[in-house]
Parts: structure tokens; C-alpha cells; sequence
């Protein structure tokens, strides 16, 4: 992958090419950027770039990293096991299916990464038995006499005894050795890898350079690809969802839309809390992943009523597809004198359900507190 595949960030580009020109690639560098804001795609680029600068056959070197067959890229990210790989599962064993979906979308998530590889519904992380296969990768000497370099993705799925196994070897790597860690949160990451890396932060896209992309890259009609930059919010891989009518999403505002009217019409109706108790029966049946996201497109629903709220219209790009359900109407009760906590419930039950609690209890208890919070009242 060439840098002028990578979508924006230009800056950053410039960065890493001129360091890397004066020789001056840092051996540990943790590259932080939100879901589709383009951080593994620069990887990939600054990995082949690094790998071919330098070789002497560039346009060999330039064929094998563009299939992701270079001998001196390695690659770890989140796995589990499966029907196929039931046991020790290491991101080797899914070399193949990490190919396919780098080339099929390289601003992907860790969701459809976990689709593809058939473990939607476990959470995927990258354990001890990773950390000895990259120990032992990178004590080999280079196929190709230059560089080696190990791409980690979505680092913070790295536990602690991986991330332990790890450090001796990220301070003190062998020569022309270059890790590459990418991560979405930036704050999961144990605080002793982050100290050893140096830290390069990638702002969301703006909403030319998604537009510059589903032209370029999916043939869409300029005023097709405006409408879905302006609701994509940075994300390019929002903009691919919505471009192609992504029914995540669609579920995903049916279960807001009962939980937010069960919730309003629980306060005083102890009948009802069987709805909540069923609702969250339901959204519990689902992978911890699923859950994730839905609880995070629950923030983001309430983030836009609140915009909605203070006459900040031209924020808001979401747009409900239920008829009978008007944001403009749920929007007033939404507002200062609750939105913290509302945010506040939301991310303790992902961090819950991220650390494997109950997701029945987590969700139940969660919708109990909504009803109360829904019925503040906005101090005037």
C-alpha cells in the first residue's frame, strides 16, 4: 500500500517520509487514531515505504507488501478460536483471512474483523501465545537484510501478560527491528508499552477527504458522497456503511427506539419494566462486540439530540429511518443537566461489558437509571 492510498493526513505522511529519509525511524511507535481515520492504512504504507526505500528491488518489494507477502512485515491483531482453530489461536494461523480483509477494506474495524474470521460473538485479544510468536519472528535475522517490522493492531486488546512478554524486547529490539503499534483508545494501553513508543495522534477525517474517497475509490456521484461526508463524522468506514446501506445501523435504532420509550414510560409504571427486563434479555443474546457497538451508537444517538437541542442543526447527521420516531421531538430531553451522566452510564456498562460482566444485569441496570434520567428536568 502506497502513501497516496491512505486517505488525508498529510502531515503525517510528510513526517514519516522525511524522518524515515533521514534515518531516523524510531524502533517503537504507536500510531492512536478513532475507527476509519486511517491509522493501519499508514502503517501498512510507512511499513512498505521503510522495507523499499531502501531495497534493491523496489518494484519486487513494492508487489510483495501490496499483497502483504513481504517475508520482513509481520502482522499481529485480535484473535480467538474458532470452528476451524480450536485452541493456542495466533494471528499466523489467520494470515489469510487477514489479507482478504485488509484488501477488501483496510479502514475496517475490529467488529468486521472478527466477522470475517467467524468469532463475531467472543471478544478478540491478542494474548501470551501471540507475544511468543512475535519474540521468536523477530529474533530471526531479515530475509531481505534490512529492515523487519511487526505491525500490531488494535494494540489494546493486548493483555497483560502479552504486553509483559513484550517490553524487554520493545527496549532494547534487535537491530532494524521497527514495531508498529496501532490502537483506537489510547487509554486501554498499559502505561509501560505507551512509555517505550514514541506517539503519533490522527485526527478524524475532514469531510473532503471522505468525499475525495468514495469518489476515487467507489465511483460515487458528488452529491451522493457530500450527503454521506457530512454524516460520517470523520469515519471512512461509516461512509462505506452508509454508501452501502449498512442494516447495522438500522438495527441498532430499532433497539434505541424501544429502550428510550420503555425507559420514558417506566418512571411510575412498575408494568413496564418487563419490557426492559425483555429488552435486555434480547440485546444480551448478542457477542459482547455487537453489544459494544450498539451501547456506542446509543452515545452518539443521545450526543446528536443533545446538538439538535442547542440549535446546532447543522451538526446533526443523523437521521432516524422510523417514521413514527422524530428526533426533533426526543431531542428536548436531552440536555445539560443530564447528558454527563447519561454518558457516564453508557461507558461504565461498555467498560463492564468489555471485562466480561453480566451483559443481562449490566443493560437492565442501566435502563433502570435511564428512566430516572430521562425525567430530569433541565435547570432554567
Amino acid at each position: 500500500m502506497n502513501f497516496s492510498e491512505v486517505l488525508g493526513q498529510e502531515h503525517l505522511k510528510s513526517h514519516l517520509i522525511k524522518s524515515t529519509n533521514n534515518g531516523r525511524v524510531s524502533h517503537a511507535q504507536l500510531f492512536v487514531g478513532k475507527e476509519g481515520s486511517g491509522a493501519l492504512p499508514m502503517a501498512i504504507a510507512y511499513a512498505q515505504y521503510i522495507l523499499c526505500s531502501t531495497s534493491d528491488h523496489k518494484e519486487s518489494c513494492e508487489l510483495k507488501c501490496a499483497k502483504l507477502i513481504h517475508p520482513d512485515l509481520h502482522f499481529a491483531f485480535p484473535v480467538a478460536t474458532n470452528d476451524i482453530i480450536k485452541k493456542h489461536p495466533v494471528s499466523n494461523l489467520f494470515l489469510e483471512d487477514w489479507r482478504s480483509f485488509i484488501h477488501l477494506n483496510p479502514y475496517g474495524n475490529l467488529f468486521e474483523w472478527l466477522q470475517t474470521i467467524g468469532i463475531e460473538n467472543k471478544q478478540g485479544q491478542i494474548g501470551v501465545d501471540e507475544a511468543e510468536e512475535i519474540v521468536k519472528a523477530l529474533k530471526l535475522k531479515s530475509y531481505e537484510g534490512g529492515y523487519k517490522i511487526m505491525i500490531i493492531w488494535m494494540a489494546e486488546k493486548m493483555n497483560i501478560s502479552a504486553a509483559n512478554k513484550l517490553l524487554k524486547l520493545l527496549e532494547e529490539p534487535p537491530k532494524k527491528t521497527v514495531f508498529l503499534l496501532v490502537a483506537e483508545n489510547e487509554e486501554q494501553i498499559i502505561s509501560t508499552i505507551k512509555s517505550r513508543c514514541q506517539i503519533l495522534h490522527f485526527p478524524l477525517l475532514p469531510e473532503e477527504e471522505i468525499v475525495k474517497g468514495l469518489i476515487e475509490k467507489q465511483g460515487t456521484d458528488l452529491p451522493i458522497a457530500q450527503q454521506i461526508a457530512n454524516q460520517a463524522n470523520g469515519n471512512f468506514n461509516k461512509a462505506l456503511h452508509l454508501l452501502h446501506n449498512d442494516n447495522a445501523d438500522e438495527q441498532f435504532e430499532q433497539w434505541f427506539i424501544i429502550w428510550v420509550r420503555a425507559a420514558f414510560k417506566a418512571k411510575g409504571n412498575a408494568a413496564v419494566i418487563q419490557q426492559l427486563i425483555e429488552w435486555s434479555e434480547t440485546i444480551s443474546k448478542t457477542g459482547r462486540e455487537t453489544q459494544k457497538r450498539f451501547l456506542n451508537y446509543c452515545l452518539q444517538f443521545f450526543r446528536q439530540a443533545l446538538l439538535l437541542n442547542y440549535n446546532a442543526a447543522s451538526l446533526v447527521y443523523l437521521q432516524p429511518k422510523t417514521p413514527s420516531f422524530k428526533i426533533e421531538n426526543f431531542a428536548p430531553f436531552v440536555h445539560s443537566a443530564n447528558i454527563l451522566e447519561i454518558t457516564k452510564e453508557i461507558s461504565d456498562a461498555i467498560y463492564h461489558i468489555e471485562r466480561n460482566g453480566n451483559a443481562k444485569i449490566i443493560l437492565l441496570d442501566l435502563s433502570i437509571k435511564l428512566t430516572r434520567l430521562l425525567h430530569v428536568k433541565e435547570e432554567s
